[in-house]
């Protein structure tokens, strides 16, 4: 606009000083106009990365909620199990595995499982003393400290406990488990084809444990992870299969559509 007044007056070879303070006047407003522009765009961005920083926060809060809730569970399991001869209570305790699955499922949609290994939170103490093991230690003492370690986010030391709980008491009610979370350790260290093999332990060494169908999903997402997705997807179809019934097969179900 400016250019185009100022070749008009060039062009005519008669500016005069009301031309030129009113193609001023034209320019100082353009250029208060091109200001509050910038202002703007700047607030904008502004509230955008304080938006991301608030969804990023929720994120983490989320995740970690759901890490506690899992362990939460876990534990309670462990407890239920004790009491099941007792009590009757294995309606129970495949509510809390059910339950287990779902948070699984949630993590996985969420991408909360992408390998991220948690900051070790155990003293050095701790470490030598979890090592050393205890064999007056019962099975449900045992593997709770194992899983107590695994959801501290101590992957490394966790699959050693649970590997040395597998020794002492390798054929329990907990005994597929702790091989899963082995396996579990390995798929949150990103190192998914260990993670595979581990799964596939639970799968053959337990072939009767409730674990099954969950060892059959993770070695698919293991293999998504891996960019495999015609393995993965033979292995979601065979726990849609095989166990059409559960929230395995029913999480196999929303992975395949996500793949179309």
């Amino acid at each position: 606009m400016i250019f185009f007044l100022v070749a008009a007056f060039t062009c005519t070879g008669c500016v005069t000083q009301e031309d030129l303070l009113r193609v001023e006047g034209h320019l100082g407003a353009e250029i208060a106009a091109l200001q509050d522009d910038t202002s703007d765009l700047k607030e904008s961005i502004k509230s955008t990365r304080k938006t991301q920083a608030n969804v990023d926060a929720d994120t983490i809060d989320l995740r970690d909620s759901l890490q506690k809730l899992r362990g939460n569970t876990e534990e309670l399991k462990a407890k239920v199990a004790a009491l099941e001869s007792k009590n009757g209570s294995k309606e129970l305790n495949d509510t809390l595995d059910d339950i287990s699955n779902r948070l699984a499922y949630l993590e996985s949609y969420l991408g909360i499982d992408k390998g991220e290994s948690r900051p070790d939170t155990g003293t050095e103490g701790e470490t030598a003393a979890a090592e050393s093991g205890s064999l007056t230690r019962s099975k449900e003492e045992s593997y709770s400290k194992a899983y107590s370690t695994f959801k501290r986010g101590e992957y490394s030391l966790a699959k050693k406990e649970f590997r040395n709980f597998l020794k002492e008491f390798p054929d329990t009610e907990y005994s597929d488990n702790a091989q899963f979370w082995i396996g579990q350790c390995y798929y949150f260290e990103g190192k998914y084809e260990e993670a595979i093999v581990e799964y596939e332990r639970v799968i053959q060494n337990y072939p009767k444990g409730n674990k099954v169908p969950n060892a059959f999903l993770r070695q698919a997402l293991s293999f998504l992870k891996l960019g495999d997705q015609s393995s993965a997807k033979l292995l979601l179809q065979r726990v849609i299969k095989d166990y059409p019934n559960t929230t395995p097969a029913r999480i196999a179900r929303k992975k395949l559509v996500d793949m179309k």
